[in-house]
């Protein structure tokens, strides 16, 4: 460590009291090349005579960014660092560096980062003054403004529609310093109705989690989503793909005719999922460029047809999306129909009502139906069929350079360059001989993070995405060490069983004296008669009805299973863990006799850039094997993040539908993390989170097996707890607890 220090050298004794813990988190997250070029620019920030404050943020969120955009944006991020520095704008320099993690989760791919650092200088330049190209002390004014609001402007808006927006303001503002403020700070009028007017289309930030859960869902699926950006190349379009390192697609979809943006998504990530079911790899250099060129469309037709026959439902996505070019709409005498060939055959193969009658496109369609019909379909067999048909409707026309594209581009299909290997490598071709790398056999792969606030009780605010919250459903164990510890408490649950037929609903409860109601209540009507006769006044509450004596209760039950959860009990020779086992296990038998919605979730956290929330039952599942198996499962390791769990928990539970919502909380101590020195910032997160809990309509409970819990948890959650302790009593207490709180 000390050599590294040597190698920044740095003055400030702010920097000194951080260094080491900054270097470490870097030093586990950079590779080493990463490590030396990290201290650089660091160094350079610390010497560019700005203050502190820069080489302090940077030394801090560099190493979070480069998990995101990867080691290779430092250098694109320092140079446009430097053309700051060199003109008057240098005071941008720390609003710039202090919205950077945001802007880069938002935008995740380095394409991306390099399009909005290319806005952000062209922005800069045109903003700062000058006289005959000779910039002045006059910086851009709108620039420090536009930084700070980078963070929401990138989560409202496609880079495309935030080019446009900054482009608006540069144009009318840049003569004008106070309106240009005013602009990039969004309290002008006209900003707030120009960035609306940007918001067009659905935007892929938006919907990833949605569009991953589908892909995960229908097609057993997963792989990373890399935006990038069509509105920076105008000449060439980006095409979605797909390689090693993920799925790439557009940042932004508009609605197209009656398609809307998502189900554009769909169209394209079903599309590539059937290619990477059922496509396999050919050598490119067997074919020419136009034979190339009909394997692919052929290879296209083969997967989506497939897709259509597993899921009938893409029939009318595909056939909507698909272009049906006009059959005479090409001159072959004047332009190349070269690609108006392969989109009529194209439509035909997956249109059995195309209105085509060309004889080639009509026979290659039967052809392909045939292959299809007698499943001898393949990518080897689409490739001669693809080679035939070249041949066979060659044109000389097809060499001239003016091509026909109306109505030829399918646009939810992706380049193929998945389809291709080379028998030798070139630096004009990518190479995709490495192996896909997949989970391990039997590892389940977490779904993307969640970012969750945290409250900072030093600034009386939210620190605004602040926790990566992953969560993933339990991996599984041996379902019988459940029911072996069932059998172990047989006469606690014999007893527990008594108290559960108390609490059972009955199915009707009587309500009487009503003065109107489903039946007549003979004894208050007849007592109401002798009053009549006898001259008093009757009861005229002589009917009564009838109400369904239910419980509607949703339970979550949300464990702490952090390290200390593996200690052994004083005096005993179970582990805390166990006894949780034990207590959990009874728990959910009691919910299950008593008929409940109940789900159990465990979590742990390893720093606020990885909170693992673990699903052990689902609201949906039953008391059965699988859940059993996942309760056997369970292990303690690492800290307690509590407030980002408690608000993933309430995130489920506040979307269920009953009278009464119940999150438990079963932990053994105070809620703390390895970043975090502060003992009393976490503490008071748990307590908003309570807070923000109850305003949720979600009543929060905490069972404590901390002896010294009476400390700290009073702050947290109020009245609402319960400390155990004789701990080894926890697997009689949590399922009398949980039945006193909801009788």
């Amino acid at each position: 460590m000390q050599a590294w220090w040597s190698q920044l050298n740095s003055g400030f004794a702010q920097v000194q009291d951080v260094f080491e813990e900054c270097m470490g988190a870097a030093l586990n997250t950079l590779s080493p090349a990463g490590a030396t070029a990290y201290l650089a620019a660091a160094k350079f920030l610390g010497g560019m005579g700005r203050g502190v404050e820069p080489i302090l943020i940077f030394l801090e969120e560099w190493p979070d960014i480069a998990m995101v955009l990867g080691e290779s944006a430092l250098p694109v991020i320092m140079d446009g660092i430097h053309k700051m520095w060199r003109s008057p704008n240098s005071r941008a320099i720390v609003p710039f560096l202090q919205t950077l993690p945001a802007v880069a989760r938002r935008l995740k791919a380095p394409g991306q980062m390099q399009a909005y650092l290319e806005l952000v200088l062209d922005f800069m330049e045109r903003t700062t003054g000058s006289v005959h190209g000779i910039h002045t002390t006059f910086p851009s004014p709108g620039l420090p403004e536009f930084f700070n609001k980078s963070p929401f402007l990138v989560s409202q808006l496609s880079l495309d529609g935030l080019s446009n927006w900054v482009q608006y303001g540069v144009r009318h503002y840049s003569d004008h310093p106070e309106r240009q403020r005013d602009y990039f700070s969004l309290q002008s009028a006209d900003s707030r109705a120009m960035l609306q007017r940007m918001r067009h289309g659905t935007l892929l930030a938006d919907h990833e989690r949605q569009l991953d859960m589908y892909l995960r869902s229908l097609w057993q699926d997963h792989d990373y989503f890399v935006p990038y950006s069509i509105g920076f190349d105008e000449l060439r379009k980006p095409i979605p793909y797909f390689d090693q390192l993920g799925i790439r697609l557009p940042d932004v979809y508009d609605d197209a005719g009656s398609v809307a943006g998502i189900d554009r998504y769909r169209a394209v990530l079903a599309h590539i999922a059937a290619h990477r079911r059922w496509s396999g790899r050919m050598f490119a250099d067997n074919f020419s460029p136009f034979q190339r060129i009909a394997v692919e469309v052929f290879e296209d037709s083969r997967v989506e047809f497939l897709a259509m026959r597993e899921y009938p439902g893409l029939r009318r996505l595909f056939m909507v999306l698909h272009p049906m070019p006009i059959e005479d709409a090409c001159d072959p005498e004047r332009e190349s129909a070269i690609r108006h060939r392969l989109a009529m055959v194209s439509r035909a193969m997956l249109d059995a009502d195309h209105p085509y009658q060309n004889p080639f496109v009509v026979d290659f369609a039967r052809r392909f139906h045939a292959l299809m019909q007698a499943g001898e379909s393949s990518l080897e067999a689409m490739a001669e069929l693809a080679v035939l048909f070249i041949a066979r409707t060659r044109l000389q026309s097809d060499q001239s350079p003016r091509v026909h594209f109306k109505d030829t581009e399918v646009g939810y299909r992706d380049d193929n360059r998945h389809l291709w290997k080379y028998h030798e490598e070139s630096d004009d071709e990518e190479q995709f001989d490495e192996p896909r790398q997949s989970a391990e056999e039997g590892e389940v792969q977490a779904l993307p993070p969640r970012h969750y606030p945290e409250w900072d009780y030093a600034s009386q605010s939210y620190r605004p995405d602040w926790v990566s919250v992953y969560e993933s459903l339990h991996p599984s164990g041996q379902a019988a060490d459940i029911d072996a510890l069932l059998q172990k408490h047989e006469a606690l649950a014999k007893r527990l069983k008594r108290l559960l037929d108390l609490l059972k609903p009955q199915h009707k409860v009587r309500i009487r004296y009503q003065e109107e109601g489903s039946e007549l209540d003979l004894d208050v009507a007849l007592r109401s008669l002798i009053d009549y006769k006898s001259g008093a006044a009757p009861d005229p509450r002589i009917n009564m009805s009838h109400k369904n004596d239910g419980r509607d209760i949703a339970v979550l039950l949300l464990l702490d299973l952090s390290e200390s959860l593996g200690e052994k009990v004083p005096g005993g020779d179970q582990s805390l863990l166990e006894l949780s086992q034990e207590a959990v296990s009874l728990l959910g038998w009691a919910v299950e006799q008593l008929g409940d919605s109940f789900a159990i979730a465990g979590f742990h956290s390893n720093t606020r850039h990885e909170v693992r929330y673990l699903h052990i039952k689902g609201y949906g599942e039953p008391w059965g094997e699988a859940v059993k198996a996942r309760l056997a499962a369970m292990e303690a390791g690492y800290s307690t993040r509590m407030g980002a769990a408690m608000r993933h928990a309430a995130h489920t539970l506040e979307h269920r539908r009953a009278d009464k919502k119940l999150m438990l909380i079963l932990t053994d101590g105070e809620p703390a993390d390895i970043d975090v020195k502060d003992s009393r910032l976490l503490i008071e997160d748990a307590r908003r989170a309570v807070q923000e809990l109850d305003r949720q309509g979600i009543y929060s409970y905490c069972i404590n097996l901390d002896p010294k819990a009476d400390e700290y948890v009073s702050d947290i959650f109020g009245r609402q707890y319960t400390v155990i302790d004789n701990v080894q009593r926890l697997p009689e207490k949590l399922p009398q607890l949980f039945m006193a709180l909801t009788k």
